[in-house]
């Protein structure tokens, strides 16, 4: 029976890829207007390179482009780059299409839901907290939890240590198959790959199961514990 429900956060719960585009694109139009005379897509392009190697939750990005195009940092360029950002991503984080009411029928069924999530811990409580989604979730884990980042075997374990419960009586659901689905599986996960938020054109995501809507989870959960009613 399932008991244990896990979640990726970006681009499982969030649309995090349209929220990082708008407040992108708002941030370089800001530079733009207060002083970066450098063309737009040349601006985006150096803000993506950085985020490439840096990582995408670096929070320098714009410190480190004004330094690469023009030597030093323009405080009063960074700081209308940094507040169209933070403004842009208040209005465009979203959770997708029925996220909300999955999670209540999940909770309803009496299962507890975690998040296990490669973002810094401020960034994935603040986003959590944004979406007012905070209280719904047992347990948050994130990379500074548990400094290691999935694929690893470890944050997965560590869910499962909190709830008591074994890897068949838990579900993951991700939309990144080498981390999220590969993980998971290696506990003996039964895992769910979120395709409605799949990002790079996957094929074959080596999941038990795909999804196109987030509310299919709540049949998937309904057809796992009849299975299970049935066998006992």
């Amino acid at each position: 029976m399932i008991k244990v429900v896990i979640f990726d956060l970006d681009n499982t719960l969030t649309d995090f890829k349209r929220m990082k585009e708008s407040a992108v694109d708002a941030a370089v139009e800001a530079m733009v207007d207060a002083g970066l005379r450098y063309p737009t897509e040349t601006i985006k392009q150096n803000v993506y390179d950085v985020y490439d190697r840096e990582g995408i939750e670096f929070q320098g990005v714009f410190d480190e482009v004004l330094r690469e195009l023009l030597g030093e940092v323009d405080h009063k360029i960074l700081a209308a780059g940094v507040v169209a950002y933070r403004r842009a991503r208040e209005a465009s984080l979203v959770l997708y299409p029925h996220v909300r009411v999955t999670l209540f029928e999940l909770m309803k069924r009496g299962i507890r839901l975690a998040v296990v999530s490669d973002a810094p811990r401020k960034e994935a409580w603040l986003r959590l907290c944004y979406l007012q989604l905070h209280h719904m979730f047992d347990k948050v884990l994130t990379f500074d939890d548990t400094g290691e980042r999935k694929p690893s075997p470890t944050p997965f374990q560590k869910v499962l240590d909190h709830f008591g419960v074994g890897p068949q009586e838990t579900l993951m659901v991700g939309d990144w198959p080498e981390r999220d689905i590969t993980g998971a599986a290696r506990l003996g996960i039964t895992t769910v790959f979120a395709r409605y938020g799949d990002t790079f054109g996957t094929v074959e995501s080596g999941a038990k199961y795909e999804i196109r809507d987030i509310i299919e989870l709540i049949e998937i959960v309904d057809d796992l514990r009849r299975e299970n009613e049935g066998s006992t």
